[in-house]
């Protein structure tokens, strides 16, 4: 049984900003949140004038306990599950641990979480690799020594046509892409349900959002898929497997690292899905092919990212 204390979180104005959730998700974008863009002004190709909006990106610096981790650049909604994910996913925390506390200070931009249990990463903060992620991600030490002990459900199934219903879904909702672009997005899904979908400049700090959201909220990973906007890389497969969610989807391409990895923990690895198509390159045994392509409608083109349409042509 997994004892939490009562976490108290001082709050920036960003995180007062409520929007009813779309139907069907827990939490969903806030593309409506003035905090979140800025009006910028410029001119076109012509010449012109024109005002655009523009996603903000602010520093964060994390504290476990009395130890600064590290400094993240963020839009800086949802701090507290922002930090308690990177730190889970850093094995800086394990999901038995007991938090006392978080603490987010809206001007200093530090968020503190405090457990019960004394920490000190001294040593594993010297060890520090910058990954690929946009936003500069950032991992630590013994990352993979959880890693290589995690075994994902081989039982768990996928069926394809969750993936066109998803899909839409996703596509179809108020995102803070759509509004300003610049941002990647993740979504925790349950089949063909999109329940929890964070947005932000680096796609390790949407994924680092979703899994501090579950711990924060009890939500387990038995029956859950992992969708992203973002590539495939070594460390977006590292960190759904610290997840123990055995499927990962990407409208996306792959890295060689990613897939060998996937592959190695039998993670369910799918990318380039966009429309009728998809490509799957690990975890293969646990897709159901339950829909036929040729039923499904291409993905209309005001939906598709600008890399999807760049590897298209």
């Amino acid at each position: 049984m997994i004892r939490r204390a009562a976490i108290s979180v001082i709050a920036r104005p960003a995180l007062s900003f409520h929007s009813r959730p779309m139907a069907g998700y827990t939490l969903s974008p806030e593309p409506r949140n003035p905090l979140l863009t800025e009006n910028v002004r410029g001119v076109d190709q012509n010449g012109e004038p024109l005002e655009i909006s523009v996603t903000v990106e602010r520093p964060l610096t994390l504290f476990l306990n009395d130890q600064e981790i590290v400094t993240m650049m963020t839009i800086g909604d949802y701090p507290d599950c922002l930090a308690v994910g990177f730190l889970l996913n850093q094995n800086m925390l394990s999901q038995d641990d007991k938090l006392t506390g978080i603490d987010y200070d809206e001007e200093l931009d530090v968020v503190v979480v405090r457990t019960e249990r004394a920490t000190d990463y001294e040593q594993k903060l010297k060890k520090k690799t910058r990954t690929s992620g946009c936003a500069v991600g950032t991992v630590f030490g013994d990352v993979m020594e959880r890693f290589d002990e995690i075994k994902l459900n081989p039982k768990a199934r996928f069926h394809t046509s969750w993936l066109y219903t998803l899909a839409k879904k996703i596509n179809n909702t108020p995102s803070l892409y759509l509004e300003a672009g610049a941002i990647h997005g993740c979504v925790l899904c349950e089949r063909t349900r999109p329940l929890i979908y964070m947005e932000d400049v680096g796609r390790h700090n949407a994924v680092d959002k979703i899994a501090g959201y579950m711990f924060l909220h009890n939500i387990s990973p038995i029956g859950k898929l992992f969708y992203t906007t973002g590539r495939l890389t070594s460390e977006m497969v590292i960190k759904a497997v610290q997840m123990e969610i055995p499927i990962l989807i990407s409208r996306s391409g792959f890295t060689a690292w990613g897939v060998e990895l996937a592959r190695k923990a039998n993670l369910t690895l799918i990318g380039r899905a966009r429309g009728k198509r998809f490509v799957a390159l690990a975890g293969l045994d646990r897709i159901v092919f339950d829909s036929d392509p040729d039923s499904v409608k291409d993905e209309p083109r005001h939906l598709q990212r600008k890399a999807a349409q760049s590897e298209d042509a």
